[in-house]
């Protein structure tokens, strides 16, 4: 199985910055220490013309030539500068190539990515381009798929996405999220699930089962793009949702699981995580690439068969901040 990262994913930020970049490091370091399984490469840069596929093309002009305008900058939460382009472009071209890795071998991984926020004229939230919109579009003007499913699990709303995609019928957008999280202004999306604050590995799974299941039932894809944000972990400071990590692990295993039975590939993004331990928020994605290696050689043997089991397996009492790794 294939895992794309750059060291290009890494932004230089002021000193205080809230966003974690040290994580994109330590995951790659953390695969290919657990998985040496996994072949990682380095992803070309999405092209303008790629990324005219979702975004407007004056919108990629002058986020390229840096002149956006100070308002939109504050949007983004980055300072304008010719490496976040450039990280924004890699992270684009990681999904574009994840999801052409994943329909040859099954699954595969952008070990970045997820910036769902961007839309087709604007970028917000740390999201410059939408990097699973151009994915999808890009598999499709390739006559590789013709139908695409997001499944979109990241703590906060994929609104860009779901406005970037509002129209085409082709691509189905699927997001639970936080109620009263980030974006305070919701889009509509195919299937969208709020959560209420606090809600925990029981009521997220069993929403995550009945979406499932909506999906199922009213589309058909030939693809699964799988934003697997950690950022729904109870110890994140952004969250506001209340998953264990073997909770998060179970979800994971449910979303392939229902790949699996529908003999979908999966590419994954792994969308946000802000806990103040990054160890915590690399563990949890190192988790998800596991289990993507697991879909890509047709075996989830290795994967806890319950929560309940993943739990057992923690140990009773342990603190999931704190456990072995």
């Amino acid at each position: 199985m294939d895992a794309f990262y750059s060291d290009r994913f890494v932004l230089p930020l002021p000193a205080g910055h809230r966003f974690p970049m040290a994580k994109y490091g330590q995951l790659r370091e953390r695969v290919g220490e657990a998985l040496p399984g996994v072949r990682l490469r380095e992803p070309e840069a999405a092209t303008d013309g790629v990324l005219a596929l979702a975004h407007h093309p004056d919108w990629v002009a002058r986020l390229v030539e840096g002149r956006l305008r100070a308002d939109e900058i504050r949007a983004i939460g980055f300072p304008w500068s010719p490496e976040m382009v450039e990280r924004s472009r890699r992270s684009a071209g990681a999904s574009v190539a994840a999801a052409r890795s994943a329909l040859r071998d099954g699954a595969a991984a952008n070990l970045a990515g997820g910036t769902h926020h961007a839309s087709a004229d604007r970028g917000e939230g740390f999201c410059c381009f939408n990097d699973l919109a151009v994915a999808a579009r890009l598999m499709q003007a390739e006559r590789r798929v013709r139908r695409v499913a997001i499944v979109d699990l990241d703590v906060h709303q994929g609104n860009g996405t779901a406005e970037i995609l509002a129209r085409d019928d082709s691509v189905f957008t699927l997001s639970i999220h936080g109620e009263r999280n980030y974006p305070f202004r919701k889009a509509v999306g195919d299937l969208d699930v709020a959560l209420p604050d606090g809600a925990g590995d029981d009521a997220y799974l069993e929403a995550l089962d009945r979406a499932l299941a909506e999906l199922a039932r009213r589309f058909a894809p030939d693809l699964v793009l799988y934003l697997a944000g950690a950022d729904v972990y109870e110890g994140d400071r952004l969250g506001r949702l209340s998953l264990t990590r073997p909770g998060i692990a179970e979800r994971d295993r449910r979303v392939f699981a229902f790949a699996r039975r529908a003999g979908l590939p999966v590419a994954v993004a792994m969308g946000g995580g802000y806990c103040p331990r990054i160890e915590d928020i690399v563990e949890i994605h190192l988790e998800t690439v596991r289990q993507a290696w697991s879909h890509a050689h047709g075996s989830m043997s290795a994967m806890p068969e319950s929560l309940d089991a993943a739990r057992a397996g923690q140990g009773a009492g342990a603190n999931p901040g704190t456990e072995n790794r």
